[in-house]
């Protein structure tokens, strides 16, 4: 059997305009080359075809695949980019019928079986970790798929799931994924703009999980225990992509990177001992950083620290969040500026309960707070978040999968407009990144951060024509 896995892109740009959000942030689809990683192990082959990276009509996808004569095909689809997945099994389906079709990811495995009933282009669903359930679903041939745990299939032409698949108790069973099978890697891809020192560079996971309970996020796949890599893993990872790859500076992509501190502590000791010069950022929680951790983290080669900060309104974040005390935040953050690191603020608007007086509120709390960086998203209410249960009395929700991708508002909450939402995001931006402090931090990147310097003065028309067509 032959495997080909898709990665669709779902892009909700402005229309008109060139895409120009892959220049500047380009990360490896790491779910889909794990499971490739575990085929290739079993000596399945399999190929990627990823539309971040290298975007096609889905005519065009039908062509490649048709070339390639794949026996299964595995969509790997987020929310908004489900719909994009799906345009390409309905052509596929049309052209070669006996082509195995299988959707998984954050979508597949929140909308659960009953999503077969609704789409008849995919013959099964990969419901949670996909590495060991597409392994026995391409040596069956895609036969007796009852059988195997983690597949919904149709059963008496209904969706139905099979049995639960167990997660992965020890990841480091796992093989690095399969970075081989992406064209141009490491060339291709790059981290945020201004979020590395150098080049190459890329992002690793190396934990699944989260025990918290944030309203807005998805835990559909991984669920909410923790389990991760062990430190050894992690070296070997990096040591492998240093030597492979070239690659200088990695992203741990990890939702709680810091919160195992003896995994952390023996993982920066390690990365001394061995020597390996490679730099990298990480995200981390307020409360599992102190002192001697940031030391640890800087002593290693942690260039950027990321947290999530979403609100600057205490009612709104006690609403959504585990609350961390305000002014707590602020000493956090400048306890890893005074160690040495950048510091990067995640933030959201348009979240149930905010009005423009507690959207105001975030605005000058996070211009108050020692930060270099923020991304602020639009609030989205996704399907496997605990807050989509009621969403429709928080507000009014345009649930148009296509754009629920953090790009666009679709949902509004009591009391405000889009129009409204959208000039409190636009001020927010304009208000953090129009501030002399701010621009002489990115004026350090001339030696700082080099490569994002000549990545943003040899894209700087097309951000100008984007610039001026969000004005107009």
């Amino acid at each position: 059997m032959k495997v080909l896995f898709i990665h669709p892109h779902g892009s909700n740009w402005l229309p008109g305009m060139r895409d120009i959000t892959t220049i500047f942030n380009l990360m490896p689809p790491l779910g889909i080359m794990s499971i490739a990683a575990v085929l290739e192990q079993h000596g399945i082959p399999a190929r990627i075809l990823d539309c971040y990276a290298a975007p096609l009509s889905a005519e065009a996808i039908v062509e490649e695949v048709v070339r390639i004569k794949p026996d299964i095909v595995g969509f790997s689809c987020t929310t908004s980019s489900y719909l994009e997945g799906y345009r390409v099994a309905e052509l596929l389906k049309e052209r070669c019928p006996e082509i195995i079709t299988v959707a998984g990811g954050a979508h597949a495995c929140t909308m659960g079986p009953a999503l077969l009933d609704s789409f008849p282009a995919l013959d099964y669903l990969v419901i949670g970790e996909g590495e060991q359930t597409m392994l026995e679903l391409a040596q069956s041939g895609g036969q007796n798929v009852e059988q195997i745990p983690g597949i919904a299939y149709r059963k008496n032409g209904s969706g139905t799931l099979t049995a639960t698949r167990e997660l992965i108790a020890d990841l480091d069973e796992l093989p690095f994924p399969a970075y081989h099978l992406l064209p141009g890697f490491p060339q291709r891809y790059t981290l945020p703009l201004f979020s590395f020192p150098t080049a190459p560079n890329t992002s690793i996971i190396s934990s699944r999980g989260c025990p918290y309970a944030c309203s807005y996020c998805d835990r559909s796949v991984f669920s909410r225990g923790f389990r991760f890599n062990s430190p050894d893993y992690i070296i070997e990872h990096i040591a492998m992509l240093s030597s492979r790859y070239g690659i200088r500076h990695v992203f741990f992509y990890d939702d709680l990177f810091t919160f195992d501190r003896k995994r952390v502590a023996r993982f920066c000791e390690l990365k001394e001992q061995r020597g390996l010069k490679v730099t990298y950022n990480c995200i981390a929680r307020l409360e599992h950083v102190d002192q001697e951790l940031l030391e640890l983290l800087k002593r290693s080669g942690c260039w950027q620290v990321n947290f999530g900060i979403e609100s600057g309104d205490p009612e709104v974040v006690k609403k959504h969040r585990k609350f961390f005390g305000l002014d707590e935040v602020g000493q956090k953050l400048k306890m890893v500026k005074d160690a040495g690191m950048r510091v990067k603020g995640l933030f959201m608007i348009g979240l149930p309960g905010e009005d423009e007086a507690a959207i105001r509120r975030t605005i000058d709390y996070a211009l108050s707070l020692p930060l270099e960086e923020i991304n602020v998203t639009k609030f989205t209410p996704f399907p496997g978040a605990p807050v989509y249960a009621s969403i429709r009395e928080q507000g009014e929700f345009d649930e148009n999968w296509p754009l629920m991708n953090c790009m666009n508002f679709v949902f509004i909450p009591h009391g405000m407009s889009r129009e409204q939402l959208e000039r409190l995001y636009n001020e927010f931006i304009s208000r953090f990144y129009r501030r002399t402090r701010i621009h002489w931090g990115y004026t350090s990147m001339l030696w700082r951060s080099p490569r994002s310097i000549l990545m943003f003065l040899k894209n700087l028309p097309a951000i100008l024509a984007l610039e001026l067509k969000q004005k107009w």
